[in-house]
Formats: structure tokens, C-alpha cells, sequence
């Protein structure tokens, strides 16, 4: 999830895709250049250890737009495929 935000943060659409499930992969991220990443504050997680399969995170990203700030806040669902972590889909929270 960590990861996830800093890729958002830094414009790196080429992480976001590959650490996105490929049951759920968009064909493309689109970004919006004047959002401005703040802060995240990881709420909850639910199993995702070493040994299991799949995993929640519930989160809360801050961010900017044109001076305004705004949150996001969800619950997100993670897959293990081969021992990597891939983020399936989420529900705003």
C-alpha cells in the first residue's frame, strides 16, 4: 500500500500498473498533474501476512487540488500471485 501511495505521489503510472491485479488492471492510470499528495495514514489491515493469499488495508491519502484538500479514504483488497502483492480493487469508505 506504502508503495502504491509513493508511485501516486511521484507520477510513476508504470508501478501503479504493475502492482495492479490483472483481473482489475485499467489499460492505462491517467494521473491529474495538479493533485498534490500529502500524507497517508494506514487505519486497518486484515490478514496479508507472508503466508496467506490476500489481504485488506484501510487507508486514509490526503491531497491537494488547486490549493484545496481533500481525502480518500478506503478500504482496499490485495492478492498475493507469486509471492507479490497485487491491489485488486477498493471500496470508499
Amino acid at each position: 500500500m506504502r508503495s502504491r501511495y509513493s508511485a501516486f505521489a511521484r507520477g510513476e503510472t508504470d508501478y501503479l500498473l504493475a502492482t495492479w491485479h490483472p483481473r482489475t488492471r485499467p489499460s492505462r492510470v491517467r494521473l491529474d498533474p495538479g493533485q498534490k499528495w500529502i500524507g497517508l495514514s494506514i487505519k486497518a489491515t486484515e490478514a496479508g501476512q507472508q503466508e496467506q493469499g490476500e489481504g485488506t488495508v484501510e487507508f486514509v491519502a490526503r491531497f491537494k487540488v488547486a490549493g484545496k484538500g481533500h481525502r480518500l479514504h478506503e478500504r482496499s483488497r490485495f492478492e498475493k500471485i507469486d509471492g507479490s502483492w497485487y491491489y485488486l480493487d477498493g471500496e470508499h469508505l
